[in-house]
């Protein structure tokens, strides 16, 4: 046998993940039978305390079944923070009205939902191919995947679609060197709450081994984030430039 493992789901796997995506989509309406409360609170520790989630997990998959949420309210508060930041970037770009409705289509269209489908699809497929073991029939579920997606694209999205907002226009679009500091870090922090939240989310499945693979990327991101200091590259001021072209 191969040592390399082509992972393949099942018709029934594919009819089990059907049957918990639809009953997940006709709840996303009802907005009484969600739990905002518990909603906010895993909003709050992504940011102060990421690893007490891992309990949560767990608890979800002895109670359910499950590790993929089966309640929208995450989904549906997320939702709206997307949209609030995004008038709020829109304002701090003086985009016109035609062009906050383009921007907002790229945020929700591109940047979360079709960004969050290919690295949960990806990261479904390595986990399951590469990080499970063979004797262990139990696979990884790609809503868990892109639960653990959004639960790691939320602080980055609070900490460049809201908190960096107030300091743009007054310090990070300037050609002060505290500009690009503090445009950069806003991104290094980012990026390390990502792969860290990420990390945590794979490592509370305790049928998955070498899930410290998930923090390699980190010394990298650092190594970048140095190098963009010493070589005076604002990562803020020119994404945010991106941001205005792609909808002019």
């Amino acid at each position: 046998m191969s040592s390399n493992r082509v992972y393949s789901a099942s018709p029934c796997d594919i009819s089990s993940a059907y049957n918990k995506c639809a009953r997940y989509m006709r709840k996303i309406f009802k907005f009484d039978q969600m739990d905002f409360q518990f909603a906010l609170w895993q909003m709050l520790y992504l940011f102060i305390a990421p690893q007490k989630l891992i309990k949560v997990f767990r608890a979800r998959k002895l109670s359910k079944s499950q590790y993929a949420r089966d309640d929208p309210a995450f989904l549906v508060l997320f939702a709206g923070a997307l949209s609030i930041t995004t008038v709020g970037f829109s304002i701090v770009l003086k985009l016109s009205f035609l062009q906050f409705v383009k921007f907002l289509f790229f945020v929700v269209f591109v940047d979360c939902i079709g960004l969050g489908l290919l690295v949960a699809t990806l990261f479904w497929y390595l986990t399951n191919t590469f990080l499970k073991p063979k004797t262990n029939l139990q696979d990884v579920e790609w809503g868990f995947s892109f639960d653990v997606h959004l639960n790691a694209f939320f602080p980055p999205l609070i900490l460049l679609h809201f908190i960096q907002l107030f300091f743009y226009n007054g310090i990070i679009s300037h050609d002060w060197f505290l500009s690009i500091l503090l445009g950069n870090t806003f991104w290094l922090c980012s990026c390390l709450y990502y792969f860290y939240i990420t990390f945590l989310g794979y490592n509370a499945l305790q049928i998955l081994n070498n899930t410290r693979y998930f923090l390699v990327p980190v010394p990298w991101v650092v190594l970048l984030y140095l190098i963009s200091i010493f070589i005076k590259f604002n990562i803020s001021h020119n994404l945010m430039s991106f941001y205005r072209y792609r909808v002019l």
